[in-house]
């Protein structure tokens, strides 16, 4: 699969063929890379840390700095500006002004988990989700990958971000406390595991708000009382909390 993207003749097109680089070829940047690769466009060598990256932007019409969030910016203004060259940034967090002094900037947040950089190109290339802004750029990396482009302006990106540190990291975080609770039943996680996917599935297919069960949803404050009973002091504290988040959704549905 080729495509040609319309970039006004930057540097690098030919035949279809789009031309990016990599700086920071960790997981995310990795994923994007191999991804891209796998649909055609042709990817110039990759820096890294310790690497000069003033001239990183030469040569190629896309140019990916995805280095950990805390030093985009630093890394952006160490390379030399091209004029048809985008460069885009792959934080969620972030905004475009961290691309400064680049004149095409762009933003292209995969909302996948990517544990490996294989293991998340395949998931780049699966229908993903991707936050954009900025330069046309950055839709057009995702109609390449086949996925799907939401639109988030700047001063939205941290609202979006945080939703989807709670619908990823946080849901891990409380399948690690799922399974250290289990432990104490001598159940293993594998047993909860299923009762997880249905759940998913369930607030696909209803929404939150209908998909709650359980003795929130059913006002059995009594065996809520008794689960937080049961549960070591170190729990308590995300069973509360969690319990109360709860009760905010059963009443907004009702």
């Amino acid at each position: 699969m080729r495509f040609s993207p319309q970039i006004g003749g930057g540097v690098g097109v030919a035949e279809g063929v789009v031309r990016f680089r990599v700086v920071g070829r960790g997981r995310a940047g990795g994923a994007l890379a191999i991804a891209l690769g796998r649909v055609g466009w042709s990817e110039a060598a990759a820096l890294g840390r310790g690497d000069d990256v003033s001239g990183a932007a030469d040569g190629v019409d896309l140019l990916v700095i995805a280095p950990p969030d805390p030093v985009v910016a630093e890394v952006a203004a160490a390379v030399q500006p091209v004029a048809s060259t985008v460069v885009a940034h792959l934080a969620g967090s972030l905004t475009l002004d961290v691309l400064a002094p680049h004149e095409r900037g762009a933003s292209v947040h995969p909302l996948a988990a990517l544990p490996s950089a294989e293991l998340g190109a395949d998931r780049l290339l699966d229908g993903a989700w991707f936050a954009v802004a900025g330069d046309p750029m950055a839709e057009q990396v995702v109609a390449a990958l086949g996925g799907n482009a939401i639109t988030v302006a700047d001063e939205q990106r941290v609202a979006y971000h945080a939703a989807a540190v709670i619908a990823s990291n946080h849901l891990v975080a409380l399948l690690g406390q799922a399974q250290r609770v289990a432990a104490t039943a001598g159940v293993p996680l594998e047993a909860y595991l299923d009762l997880v996917r249905a759940t998913v599935e369930n607030v696909a297919e209803l929404g939150p708000a209908d998909a709650l069960t359980g003795p929130i949803a059913r006002n059995d404050e009594a065996t809520v009382q008794r689960h937080i009973e049961a549960l070591s002091p170190q729990e308590r504290g995300a069973y509360e909390a969690l319990a109360q988040a709860a009760r905010t959704l059963r009443d907004q549905g009702s």
